[in-house]
């Protein structure tokens, strides 16, 4: 695993030892960052459940101006302080150990993010409660994209109920990525 482009580009990456994560392949990463390419820079860059920090990574190579990485597991937050230190990213981004809802709401007046990345665990509902809460947070800017990794099977029925609609999904062999707005 490794940054594809940017500043940090070609870097290897350390991911978790264990089945915890899935790290995302090369290739699904460059697809996923090909959509949304004119957005990243200058962006504020949410990675939940940010497993190696790979994705928010890639973002910070490609421009972003910060990043917070929210991972619940210990170790693998060790992996993403080491590979913070490693791209030399330390300034531009800021790890929070914490499940995901508590560390929304320590973010909570703090921050406003462009784009939010998250990729819980599969089949469990996280995202629909992640969903919930950034549906009536500030942590939202008006023209933020929210971007879900789900597995294909994946029920998003209840998106407009919360006021989100999906703007574009991107399939892969056994995942997808649900690109998702506020409704205006």
């Amino acid at each position: 695993m490794r940054i594809i482009a940017g500043t940090a580009r070609s870097l290897p990456l350390k991911t978790p030892e264990g089945m915890d994560t899935r790290p995302t392949t090369d290739k699904i990463k460059e697809t996923l960052f090909n959509v949304m390419q004119a957005e990243v820079p200058g962006s504020y860059f949410l990675d939940l459940f940010a497993g190696s920090g790979q994705i928010g990574l890639e973002a910070l190579s490609r421009g972003a101006s910060y990043c917070v990485f929210v991972e619940n597991s210990r170790r693998a937050a060790k992996c993403i302080e080491e590979n913070i230190a490693f791209t030399k990213f330390e300034h531009e981004s800021k790890l929070l150990v914490s499940d995901v809802i508590t560390a929304l709401h320590t973010l909570e007046g703090r921050y406003t993010f462009d784009l939010i990345f998250m990729d819980p665990p599969y089949r469990q509902g996280y995202e629909a409660d992640v969903l919930a809460f950034l549906s009536r947070s500030s942590l939202v800017k008006p023209d933020a994209q929210v971007i879900v990794e789900a597995a294909l099977d994946a029920d998003f029925s209840y998106l407009d109920g919360l006021g989100f609609e999906v703007i574009k999904r991107k399939e892969y062999k056994t995942s997808m990525h649900v690109f998702l707005r506020k409704s205006r």
